[in-house]
């Protein structure tokens, strides 16, 4: 919980200063630069954006940019809108500084797997998952010009961007907006804190040295990133001089001290579960996770539906993992598993993403499981799995 409330704090802060927003510009700038290839670079991009940030609340403001890009090209904006949604949950679970890793940190780092064998695993498989998915997605659905919920609201005057068929003309007018000077200072701090902390993954030696019993051993990595974010939310705070009372008013602080409740609830009432029915379970699903070790991986995914958070699922459930024996590094491959609440189309970014296609193709169908996510949402995190027990097989 502590490695969260900091992450949120040099987010906020961060957010404060104008450093999304600063973000937000540098992406979209990327995605214009390739329109023709948007469901490809769209994802990428939701991607590395969430990544950094250690959040998919970040990922909102990318919405009406990949709508309009999309749209603009005559490109069915379900295709790139849906991947990229799912996209921004997938790198959750691979996030140096996203709740979910500071679960998976205090599990495993005992056991002698820290952020960097986490991240090893967790980049590349997910990203594999993410670019599989965008490629199956380029044939998703019709064409923009061939659907007839899209023509149905053209000939409505459902579109504001191009009305065609009715009475009035509407005219958009984009404003540039300048971009607040300490936006790029934020962005830059918090990133540099970012890799700061791969780099001490990777590099010990730049931990500080404690004594532990006889001997003197590196700082742990989950007091390590306490410690460089709430630095670097201070940083940003003096160098900006950013208010600070603006900070708790940023989506990204309400937004997460919510989820942490969310989290900490939720993985407590999971852990006193499994804890006082521990034997009944393990007798339960011992035998076949041990013939099967997979089938972990579609509890992990369908505890991820009902509990809508892959920080609570992780922590949740693969304290059982551990419990029943299977290998540390399967466990790792198998994390991407977490990401299964996109099954419901309930979640925020999803709701959010059907809300900005306005041109309706991004939508929840008639049977309710059978919308525009669950293609991306499934191809992404099979193959994220996949790949990930590859990788482990590769490096442990």
């Amino acid at each position: 919980m502590l490695i969260v409330l900091a992450v949120i704090m040099a987010t906020a802060v961060m957010e404060a200063a104008g450093g999304i927003e600063y973000l937000v510009h540098a992406a979209e700038r990327i995605i214009r630069k390739n329109p023709r290839q948007i469901t490809i670079v769209a994802p990428i991009v939701s991607y590395i954006f969430t990544l950094g940030a250690g959040t998919g609340h970040v990922f909102y403001p990318l919405l009406p940019i990949i709508y309009e890009v999309a749209h603009e090209n005559g490109i069915r904006p379900e295709r790139p809108i849906a991947v990229s949604t799912i996209a921004s949950q997938q790198a959750i679970t691979a996030s140096p500084v996203s709740a979910a890793m500071a679960a998976m940190i205090a599990l495993f780092e005992p056991a002698g797997l820290g952020l960097v064998h986490i991240i090893l695993v967790a980049i590349p498989a997910t990203l594999i998952g993410v670019f599989i998915a965008a490629l199956v997605q380029t044939r998703v659905g019709k064409e923009l010009k061939d659907d007839p919920e899209y023509n149905r609201r053209m000939a409505e005057n459902a579109l504001l961007s191009a009305c065609e068929g009715g009475t009035a003309a509407v005219t958009t007018v984009k404003v540039k907006r300048e971009l607040p000077a300490t936006g790029k200072t934020s962005a830059m701090i918090f990133l540099a804190g970012v890799g700061f902390i791969v780099l001490a993954g990777l590099f010990p030696v730049l931990r500080p040295q404690i004594l532990k019993g006889n001997a003197m051993v590196p700082l742990d990595m989950a007091t390590s990133i306490q410690i460089v974010m709430l630095s670097i939310a201070a940083l940003i705070l003096v160098l900006t001089k950013v208010p600070a009372a603006s900070v708790t008013r940023t989506n990204s602080s309400q937004a997460g001290l919510t989820a942490v409740i969310g989290i900490f609830g939720l993985a407590w009432l999971g852990d006193t579960f499994i804890k006082g029915n521990e034997k009944v379970i393990i007798g339960l699903i011992g035998d076949l996770t041990t013939a099967y070790p997979i089938s972990f991986a579609f509890g992990l995914f369908f505890a991820s539906v009902l509990l809508f958070s892959q920080a609570a699922t992780t922590r949740a459930l693969m304290p059982l993992g551990i419990s029943l024996g299977i290998p540390s590094q399967y466990l790792i491959a198998m994390w991407p598993a977490v990401n299964g609440y996109f099954f419901l189309p309930t979640y925020g970014t999803i709701i959010a993403a059907i809300n900005f296609d306005r041109s309706g193709t991004t939508r929840i169908g008639k049977y309710v499981l059978n919308h525009s996510f669950m293609l991306p949402g499934l191809v992404s995190t099979a193959c994220a799995v996949t790949a990930g027990l590859v990788l482990a097989g590769l490096f442990f």
